[in-house]
């Protein structure tokens, strides 16, 4: 659930309180003027045409000592969220999005453990060694897979999971790839058409992010004339219920009664879009035409 190059004519979702949004850590290695350090104190620079040394002013060192400064303090904040979640990954105690605070001017909203729980386990349910599992802006529900796979017996099948986001601190797992929807094919090419099931949940409630997003989704996914056919979720806001039905009419995706929830809450009311009912978790709604039924519009 995280935005990339964030436009103010997108729809944001909105948040219930009113809390400062936190500050995403930037990975150190993608700083664009990441160096080793430099003995700024005594940095010298020598003038080509005399034997004079050129030494920085006062202000402009003291800029670039706060640079450095700020550049280590990332560095140091990256490395020790790394360790945190190397340590619970191969630890006993479970992952937890506490880890990743959540930054409302990215559009970043986690999903309630109980959500992301349920997500997890419809992508799970009946999975096998051979298929791949895609989480697409959806973290939470990347970690909640990762502890459920962690906790289950060691002769559970484990499908492959890919985890694309746009926010590189999760690459401290080795699942992640990095994700722009404003680059929806720019991916690894040996992934086109390996996926078997996706949930996607597009960053911004536009028309724009959500076609973008159903091309990934279509280019990931196995053909949908495939048996098994591919499974796909689409969690996001209500009022995206047209284009969704349009987007992704080939897998026969609609609405469904399971509601998600948020950690911190949204004002904007959240459906769960899905190729698949599940027993006991969500059916589809009464009323809702089958993808089949509907006319004209984008296909995934």
């Amino acid at each position: 659930m995280l935005s990339c190059n964030p436009n103010p004519s997108f729809t944001r979702r909105k948040p219930l309180s009113l809390h400062s949004p936190a500050q995403s850590l930037t990975h150190p290695s993608t700083h664009p003027l990441a160096q080793p350090k430099h003995p700024i104190a005594s940095l010298k620079m020598t003038n080509p045409e005399s034997d004079d040394e050129l030494t920085l002013s006062s202000s402009a060192l003291d800029a670039l000592k706060e640079f450095y400064a700020e550049r280590d303090a990332h560095a140091e904040k990256f490395a020790k969220l790394q360790a945190d979640a190397e340590e619970r990954l191969h630890g006993q105690a479970p992952l937890s999005m506490d880890l990743f605070a959540e930054d409302w001017n990215k559009s970043q909203f986690w999903y309630s453990e109980e959500t992301a729980n349920q997500y997890a386990r419809q992508l799970l349910e009946g999975a096998t060694e051979d298929m791949t599992i895609a989480i697409l802006s959806a973290p939470s529900v990347f970690v909640a897979l990762m502890n459920i796979l962690k906790a289950a017996d060691t002769n559970q099948p484990r499908p492959k999971i890919i985890l694309l986001e746009y926010d590189t601190r999760f690459e401290v797992f080795p699942e992640y790839i990095f994700y722009d929807y404003m680059q929806p094919l720019k991916l690894p090419s040996e992934l086109k058409g390996t996926v078997d099931r996706i949930i996607i949940d597009p960053p911004f409630l536009s028309e724009d992010c959500h076609t973008k997003a159903a091309l990934t989704a279509r280019w990931l996914t196995r053909p949908a004339s495939n048996v098994p056919s591919p499974i796909l979720i689409v969690s996001t806001g209500e009022r995206m219920g047209t284009i969704i039905s349009k987007l992704y009419r080939t897998y026969n995706v609609r609405n469904t009664t399971f509601e998600p929830l948020h950690a911190r809450g949204l004002s904007n009311e959240f459906c769960c879009y899905a190729s698949f009912e599940a027993d006991g978790v969500w059916a589809f709604r009464d009323g809702e035409a089958p993808a089949e039924e509907l006319q004209g519009g984008e296909q995934a």
